[in-house]
């Protein structure tokens, strides 16, 4: 199969939701259920950008063959319906990233993303951009972003250091996923930036303040059922309405304080995805454990509480 380059490259913005990975009760992929799903985000949601294969997704859980049939029917199912597809093709070894990266590359995705190896991890900002840049040479025609997660990585490297010449080194470096709480570290980025790479900020909780401080957009897993609210944020914050899209940013404060009390890890998170959309996604593989029903129902009346219907 061929490599092919996106046909067009425009700038990443906007929402974009950490899709969560099908699975059957079993916990065999389930791909039947991606369709559906892009037509929920699309249709239910306001969101047409999607981060396939990443945290949300367990990519860590799956082997490189799933990544691979998952990366493949994302793209194929959002062809024409998604103005964006960002495959994560970051993994604990070199070789299964770059071979993720050839893949992507020739499914035609829009952009791939790497997290940091966290076992043996880069000591310092050399090793990491060297290990950046080995995984962008395995598909040198697709926009590369950098998926910064130091609460899981462990890799501590300020991103304001990364980006010093990155463009050099990686010219397809398209920006970074930024979920870290570090603002100052965030907002120091901005005087790196091109006029062709997207900041986009990491944690839902505190999206309001990335955009204060010029994020272009914003990743997560919350966008994949509250996304219609968080779209609503973007604009009054777009037209200077502040306290209106503070309004909907404490809203997302006050039903995440409350999850949180109740543990909420990937598979509770999944499954309040499940009740909120109806989709059939199945638990998280282990070691994550699947929701308890109580837990389960108890999120999503506060949900239900907070967030009325667009």
């Amino acid at each position: 199969m061929a490599i092919m380059a996106p046909s067009s490259e425009k700038l990443l913005t906007g929402l974009v939701a950490a899709t969560f990975t099908p699975l059957t009760e079993e916990g065999e992929i389930n791909i039947k259920e991606i369709g559906p799903y892009v037509d929920y985000l699309t249709e239910r949601q306001g969101v047409t950008n999607i981060f396939v294969n990443g945290t949300t997704g367990e990519s860590m859980s799956l082997t490189v063959a799933e990544r691979k049939v998952l990366a493949e029917e994302w793209c194929k199912k959002a062809k024409g319906k998604m103005d964006h597809v960002v495959v994560h093709v970051g993994c604990m070894s070199l070789k299964d990233s770059q071979d993720l990266a050839l893949h992507a590359a020739q499914i035609e995705a829009g952009s791939i993303a790497v997290i940091s190896p966290s076992f043996f991890k880069p000591k310092n900002v050399h090793a990491l951009r060297s290990y950046l840049k080995a995984v962008a040479s395995a598909a040198p025609n697709l926009p590369f972003y950098y998926y910064h997660i130091p609460s899981i990585t462990r890799v501590n490297v300020l991103v304001r250091d990364l980006l010093d010449g990155i463009e050099e080194q990686i010219p397809s470096f398209r920006g970074v996923k930024f979920s870290s709480i570090d603002l100052m570290d965030f907002g120091l980025c901005f005087s790196l930036m091109k006029p062709n790479w997207s900041l986009l900020y990491g944690v839902d909780e505190q999206m309001l303040s990335g955009l204060v401080l010029g994020a272009d957009g914003a990743v997560g897993s919350t966008y994949n059922y509250v996304g219609c609210q968080f779209n609503k944020l973007l604009s009054a914050f777009e037209k200077g309405e502040l306290v209106k899209a503070r309004t909907i940013q404490f809203k997302l404060q006050d039903f995440l304080g409350s999850a949180m009390k109740l543990g909420f890890d990937v598979g509770v998170n999944k499954q309040l995805m499940v009740e909120v959309s109806g989709l059939s996604l199945g638990p998280p593989r282990l070691p994550l454990m699947p929701c308890h029903p109580d837990v389960a129902a108890s999120i999503k009346q506060k949900y239900e509480s907070i967030f009325p219907q667009c």
